[in-house]
């Protein structure tokens, strides 16, 4: 298997239309793919998508954002859904999208005053691995933890002989 790389990263929001003003308004997304509701019975729901009987995808958008991986939205029904907090960082299963911004600072003043929920930062790493590294944390409307990072040249691991991370400022 020759893999080229990551080409979308998926998940599940309770309000689709919601989630994607969000990403258009915060980072200029651009709504690439959109399915409409799927028609499929329960057992492929079940054998394919590893869900309960009685849920169906009403929607998909797939968003563009900037140079890098896509954003594939899904919006299901049939799952009880407000009763399980969304992980927390620090839990199994728990995650966060990072998106490479040019001044995470400029980038966190302008999400504040849109309203968005930005939490304490930006925090810039003056030693170690990740020195040189702006990084920021925020939350989508519906809990989602998403991260702001910007760098100025090259980070501390990378100077000390390390491999380079793909970016999607240079695209490789």
């Amino acid at each position: 298997m020759r893999v080229f790389g990551m080409q979308h990263i998926g998940f599940t929001v309770p309000h689709l239309e919601e989630a994607v003003r969000f990403f258009e308004a915060a980072f200029g997304a651009v709504t690439c793919l959109e399915t409409g509701r799927i028609e499929a019975d329960d057992a492929f729901m079940q054998r394919r998508l590893g869900v309960p009987a009685g849920c169906r995808i009403e929607n998909i958008k797939v968003l563009r954002i900037g140079n890098g991986t896509n954003l594939e939205l899904f919006q299901y029904s049939g799952e009880e859904d407000g009763e399980e907090p969304l992980k927390r960082n620090s839990q199994s299963g728990g995650f966060h999208l990072a998106f490479e911004v040019d001044d995470c600072h400029s980038a966190a003043d302008r999400l504040r005053q849109a309203g968005v929920d930005v939490l304490e930062g930006p925090t810039f790493v003056d030693a170690g691995a990740m020195q040189g590294l702006t990084w920021l944390y925020l939350r989508a409307p519906w809990g989602q933890f998403l991260e702001l990072v910007s760098m100025n040249g090259a980070l501390g691991y990378e100077r000390a002989g390390g491999p380079k991370q793909w970016s999607p400022v240079t695209g490789e």
